[in-house]
C-alpha cells in the first residue's frame, strides 16, 4: 500500500512537471525593438525557440524605425514579431494607415493592441476598441490581435468598465471572424490569474488568456515597474510576503508556473492558455530560465540570477 500511494504521489509530481513544460514551451516574451537590435545580440534564435511570439512593447522613446527593423530581424530568424500598436498616440487615421501599411510590409501578421499610457488621446483613437472598429486593421490584412487584460485592476478604469470593453472586444471576433487573445499585466500570485479567468470561463466565445508574468529578474527592479505598471496591488503582497529579505535579492517565477500548470489540470476547460514573460532582468536571463524550465521543471530557478 506504501508503495502504491509513493507511486501516485510520484505520478501526480510527473503530470505536473508535464504541464509546466507545456507552458514553457509555448510561452511568449517582451523585449524592446533596441534590445532586438544591439550588435552584442547575435541571434535571438539561439535563446529562443523557432516561432516564440516575441512582443515589441510601444514605448514613448521607440523609434517606428527600430519596431519594422526587429520585426524583420525576428523574422528572418524564425521568430514571430508581436509589435504593440497604441491607440492614444496615433495622431490621425493617414498615420495608423501607414503604420499598418510598413508593418504588414515587414512580414509582421500579429499585433498587440493597447490604448497607451497618455492621459489625452493625441488623435481620433481613444482606445484598442476604437482601432478594431476602425476597419484599417482588417483592410491593411491583420486579422490576429492580442488585447490588454487587467487582472490586478487598472488605474483609472474600473472593473466593471474593463470587463464590459473585453465583452465587447469578443462580439467583435464573433461578428468578424477576428483571432484575438488576452495578454494580462503582470502579477506576483497565480490566484491573481485564476479568479480573473473565472470570470470569463463559461463564455461561448472563448479568448485565450496568457498570464503576464515578470521573468527571473531583482526583486528591487521589479517593484520598480510594478509602481509603474499599475499592479500596486500584487506588489504591495509582494512586500508583505515572509522572507522580504531574502526576496529582497531575487525573483523568479516557478512557484507561480507551478500553481498556473496544476490549474489546467484541475479545470480542463479553463481559458488560461499559457504565460507571457516581462524580461526586466533581461533577455538572456529569462531565456536560460525558460531554457531550464522546459527541460527540467523540478529544478530550482533561482540560479539563473548570478
Amino acid at each position: 500500500m506504501k508503495l502504491m500511494k509513493k507511486s501516485g504521489r510520484q505520478s501526480a509530481v510527473d503530470e505536473t512537471a508535464a504541464a509546466v513544460r507545456a507552458l514553457a514551451r509555448t510561452a511568449s516574451v517582451e523585449v524592446t525593438a533596441g534590445r532586438i537590435l544591439e550588435s552584442r545580440l547575435p541571434s535571438v534564435a539561439q535563446l529562443l525557440p523557432a516561432g516564440t511570439p516575441v512582443y515589441l512593447p510601444c514605448l514613448p522613446q521607440t523609434r517606428v524605425e527600430d519596431t519594422l527593423a526587429a520585426c524583420r530581424r525576428l523574422l528572418a530568424e524564425g521568430l514571430r514579431p508581436v509589435p504593440h500598436l497604441a491607440a492614444r498616440r496615433l495622431r490621425s487615421r493617414a498615420e495608423l494607415h501607414e503604420r499598418l501599411s510598413r508593418l504588414y510590409e515587414t512580414g509582421a501578421r500579429d499585433l498587440m493592441l493597447i490604448a497607451g499610457d497618455v492621459e489625452r488621446p493625441a488623435g481620433p483613437f481613444r482606445d484598442t476598441l476604437d482601432l478594431l472598429q476602425c476597419g484599417l486593421l482588417a483592410e491593411q490584412g491583420f486579422h490576429r490581435f492580442g488585447i490588454a487584460g487587467h487582472p490586478d485592476g487598472h488605474p483609472i478604469v474600473d472593473e466593471r468598465a474593463l470587463m464590459h470593453a473585453l465583452d465587447t472586444k469578443r462580439d467583435y471576433a464573433r461578428s468578424t471572424g477576428a483571432r484575438l487573445w488576452v495578454v494580462t499585466q503582470f502579477a506576483f500570485e497565480a490566484t491573481r490569474f485564476t479568479d480573473w479567468v473565472s470570470l470569463f470561463d463559461d463564455s461561448a466565445l472563448p479568448l485565450p488568456v496568457y498570464c503576464g508574468l515578470p521573468g527571473p529578474t531583482r526583486i528591487r527592479t521589479l517593484l520598480t515597474y510594478a509602481a509603474h505598471c499599475g499592479v500596486g496591488v500584487s506588489a504591495r503582497l509582494l512586500r508583505r510576503t515572509p522572507g522580504a529579505a531574502r526576496l529582497l535579492r531575487a525573483w523568479t517565477p516557478d512557484g507561480v508556473v507551478e500553481a498556473l500548470a496544476q490549474h489546467r489540470q484541475t479545470h480542463p476547460g479553463t481559458h488560461l492558455a499559457g504565460i507571457h514573460l516581462f524580461t526586466f532582468g533581461g533577455l538572456e536571463t529569462t531565456a536560460q530560465w525558460l531554457h531550464r524550465l522546459r527541460d527540467d521543471p523540478q529544478q530550482p530557478g533561482s540560479q539563473v540570477l548570478k
